[in-house]
């Protein structure tokens, strides 16, 4: 159903939303699952990776890398490290420092141009719309900021970088928490209800609703099915939001 819509933020997901969920789950992390081994190798030494084996320490309720390790040595490390990122990445879980750590490895995928990232065909041309009715947009997903860029930088559709004034992710909170969202609204200096956010998750519009945001579900091909009683507008495109 069409979405009417005043306000002057647009706040949009990414899995489901911009993007189909099969390019996130059949490219993208078995990308990562294949090149984890040898990336963690070739770079276990570097400030990037170091910091995100940091966050996945902590993520794992440890105060630092070297606690969690104790005295393993480097290849022990990398391999706890690797252990620690398939169970995640098995589980789904949106850990911060899994998101960092697979974010660099794609860094690599999408520059060397072995990935490029897929957007539904409404994306674009909503994009130029809405930019040229001035109107802000702007992502969050769980994924790293860093990684998002590089989605967007390296799309089949081009660069569509220049599209987005702001990029969120976990660092923010939780996409299920209302908090989450009441951060972002501050950040685009704008009351909740001049955002609508976009994604195909009723979980995570039910928390920016909770904030005042206004919602739309995205349903696409290949998404979950959205529960009985969400209560949040349906659009099968981004053609279906109405600027007023």
């Amino acid at each position: 159903m069409p979405i009417s819509f005043s306000g002057n933020g647009l706040l949009l997901d990414i899995e489901g939303t911009t993007s189909p969920i099969a390019f996130v789950y059949e490219v993208m992390f078995p990308y990562a699952r294949r090149e984890l081994d040898a990336y963690l190798e070739t770079h276990w030494n570097d400030d990037a990776t170091r910091n995100a084996c940091e966050a996945i320490a902590r993520d794992a309720g440890a105060k630092s890398l070297e606690a969690w390790c104790g005295k393993d040595s480097a290849k022990e490390k990398r391999a706890r490290v690797a252990g620690e990122v398939r169970r995640l990445m098995d589980g789904d879980i949106k850990a911060t420092g899994l998101k960092e750590l697979q974010g660099l490895i794609w860094k690599e995928g999408f520059e060397s141009g072995e990935m490029r990232a897929r957007v539904y065909d409404d994306v674009v041309p909503a994009l130029q719309g809405w930019c040229e009715a001035g109107r802000d947009i702007r992502i969050y997903s769980s994924g790293s900021v860093a990684a998002q860029k590089l989605f967007f930088g390296h799309s089949e559709a081009g660069d569509l970088l220049h599209f987005f004034k702001g990029y969120y992710d976990t660092k923010t909170g939780p996409k299920k928490e209302a908090g989450s969202y009441e951060k972002i609204a501050a950040d685009f200096e704008m009351k909740s209800e001049d955002i609508l956010f976009l994604s195909d998750s009723a979980d995570e519009l039910n928390a920016a609703r909770e904030a005042g945001m206004a919602t739309g579900l995205c349903v696409r091909p290949g998404n979950p099915p959205a529960p009985d009683g969400h209560g949040h507008p349906a659009l099968t495109s981004f053609e279906q939001v109405k600027l007023a």
